[in-house]
């Protein structure tokens, strides 16, 4: 970085007397500390709500709310190598408030009885592949405009594919789903403590190497330990890839794939995205990602708080409620990246 800097002060791109700012670059955004907070506050809810959407959110904050995209852009003729830098620091910082995020709902969702725990663990030991491999294959290697067109691509197809499991069709094997998640919402309505709502919540009935069975509400559901392995490698590469949790793969899999109910899926996708996120933040780090660690500890503190809110409001919203709160921010995120990144604009606001 300081080689960067000094390039930089040489060639006339930066300027000496100006301020410094993110990373200490001169002339760098320098995001407020209270913005920072109360971002990182909705970024814990939204995933400890739905199980998705952390890092994406976290995403938007660094490139668009502190402004850290554009000024990234800037970069692209004059130092491509700075631009590789402040992106990479933006990837691996979105990871650090996923992770924390995810350790708390993680531990929320076990009290509460609303996490298939063998089920994370098994996409959790896949994702460790892909988290490992993808940081060493692209650190310093992916510019911010391929970036943020990529992750919009991710994220317009997935709204799409959410959108579709919303019609009939898309819902017609989804009856064990739908009879648990009915199951629940009545005993909410019923106003039943914590520990009732537990009682009744995710039951171990059968492990074997090829089969896991369980309840939930009174429904049985099963999976194949072997393909939730293959599965978490290959959402866990493409999140490590695009810089965010995976959150967003892991509820589409869970729901459509497993066929799981949306109250055991946030807990279920934080625990696999909760081992991915560890081995990628020490890949990122290892292979040379930076951190400012004054704004990221300054958004940790709001993460907990998020995180702490999230799993004790998320009971009150309707299944179809938490899904369609899923897709309109796929579509909004996923439309405006992708026109950033490849077309140099946004089509939504903010421009």
């Amino acid at each position: 970085m300081s080689e960067a800097i000094d390039q930089g002060l040489e060639e006339g791109f930066l300027k000496a007397e100006d301020p410094k700012g993110y990373l200490g670059i001169p002339g760098a955004p320098s995001p407020s500390w209270i913005l920072a907070f109360l971002w990182a506050v909705w970024v814990g809810w939204i995933f400890s709500t739905v199980g998705a959407f952390g890092g994406i959110m976290a995403g938007v904050g660094h490139l668009t709310v502190f402004g850290l995209g554009d000024y990234a852009r800037s970069f692209k003729d004059t130092s491509p190598f700075l631009n590789k830098l402040i992106t990479d620091s933006i990837r691996v910082s979105n990871q650090f408030l996923v992770g924390l995020s995810a350790v708390l709902s993680t531990f929320n969702y076990w009290k509460m009885g609303r996490i298939v725990l063998p089920l994370g663990i098994a996409l959790g030991l896949g994702a460790i592949v892909g988290a490992t491999v993808i940081p060493w294959l692209t650190a310093g290697k992916i510019k911010l405009s391929q970036y943020q067109g990529y992750f919009g691509i991710v994220v317009f197809i997935i709204g799409g594919f959410l959108i579709y499991e919303m019609t009939p069709r898309g819902q017609a094997g989804k009856k064990a789903a739908r009879e648990a998640a009915q199951a629940f919402e009545k005993s909410i309505k019923e106003k039943k403590s914590d520990a009732e709502l537990a009682a009744s919540g995710v039951r171990l009935v059968k492990f074997s190497a090829t089969r896991i069975i369980f309840t939930f509400f009174g429904t049985e559901f099963s999976f194949n330990p072997w393909l939730a392995i293959a599965g978490g490698l290959i959402i866990s590469a493409i999140a490590s890839f695009i810089g965010v949790g995976g959150g967003f793969l892991y509820v589409p899999y869970l729901t459509s794939v497993v066929g799981l109910p949306m109250y055991i899926v946030a807990g279920t996708s934080a625990l696999a995205t909760l081992l991915s996120m560890i081995t990628s933040i020490i890949n990122y780090l290892f292979a040379g990602a930076l951190v400012s660690w004054g704004l990221v500890g300054t958004e940790l503190v709001g993460i907990v708080v998020g995180s702490m809110i999230g799993p004790r409001t998320s009971k009150y919203i309707p299944e179809k409620g938490l899904k369609w709160l899923f897709i309109i921010l796929a579509f909004y995120v996923g439309l405006r990246y992708f026109s950033k990144g490849f077309f140099g604009t946004s089509w939504v606001p903010p421009y």
